[in-house]
């Protein structure tokens, strides 16, 4: 089996003791790279090193809508030095969330932060990963507007069928992660099986949302194996061929080379 871990933090302190460890575990499991997002500034000047140490590492770069400011010419020339590595393939983590924040003033801080995020990526032409919480009806009033000729995906997918179905007119992937194990998933079993092969990408989130049997655990990318098996047994596909079309996918979108 061979995977992609699409969207990951493992820069962090939460690895500082076992990277490498964790690393090998991940290729074990049968998972040939990550990506790993920043969430900030500091993270992705983290997530940039780590890309460069790693070879089977790549990064993303960007503002999480949790850790939005008003951005400034120096931030957008910053981001984009780190694109300037071959490694560095998306802007991302960026979105819209309103779950954590009620604030009317600081959910403006988020849009803007957003949309001056996905002209910088239309600018370098790379993808973005989106993150969505709460968030929906904003969210697909700007990927309609200002992100109409963005492409990229749609980290850990929360929305409806009806939104899922429009945001594939619009040509976008669709991130899943652990939660898909979860029993309370409840809508997502429908989601899943009514996807289209070629638009779907597997995450874990590491180190948050980890499936079952690892749930209340650490999450790590060697985790992404159990979420691949579960979406293919969901939509009664072979987990391996499942796997290989996952992987086609992240490669297709963010121009991922195959591991050598």
């Amino acid at each position: 089996m061979e995977l992609i871990d699409t969207h990951a933090h493992i820069d962090g302190e939460e690895y500082a003791e076992d990277r490498k460890e964790m690393l090998a575990r991940a290729k074990a499991a049968g998972v040939v790279q990550v990506i790993d997002f920043g969430d900030s500034m500091e993270s992705s000047e983290r997530a940039f090193a780590l890309a460069e140490a790693e070879e089977m590492v790549f990064a993303g770069v960007g503002v999480h809508p949790e850790e939005a400011f008003p951005m400034t010419d120096a931030d957008d020339e910053r981001l984009a030095d780190w694109t300037k590595s071959k490694k560095v393939v998306a802007i991302g983590e960026i979105g819209l969330d309103y779950y954590w924040e009620k604030d009317r003033e600081k959910r403006e801080v988020q849009r803007k932060a957003f949309i001056r995020q996905l002209s910088l990526a239309r600018a370098l032409d790379l993808p973005v990963c989106i993150h969505d919480r709460e968030a929906h009806g904003d969210m697909m009033s700007l990927l309609k507007t200002e992100g109409r000729k963005n492409r990229g995906v749609i980290h850990c997918f929360s929305g409806s069928l009806e939104m899922a179905v429009e945001l594939l007119k619009l040509g976008w992937y669709l991130g899943i992660d652990g939660p898909i194990t979860y029993k309370n998933a409840a809508k997502a079993p429908e989601i899943i099986r009514r996807l289209p092969a070629d638009r779907i990408l597997v995450e874990t989130d590491s180190p948050y949302l980890s499936p079952q049997p690892y749930r209340g655990k650490r999450n790590e990318p060697a985790y992404v194996r159990a979420t691949a098996e579960f979406a293919a047994m969901l939509r009664g596909e072979d987990a391996e061929a499942f796997a290989l079309q996952t992987t086609k996918n992240a490669r297709e979108l963010y121009g991922i080379p195959e591991s050598v």
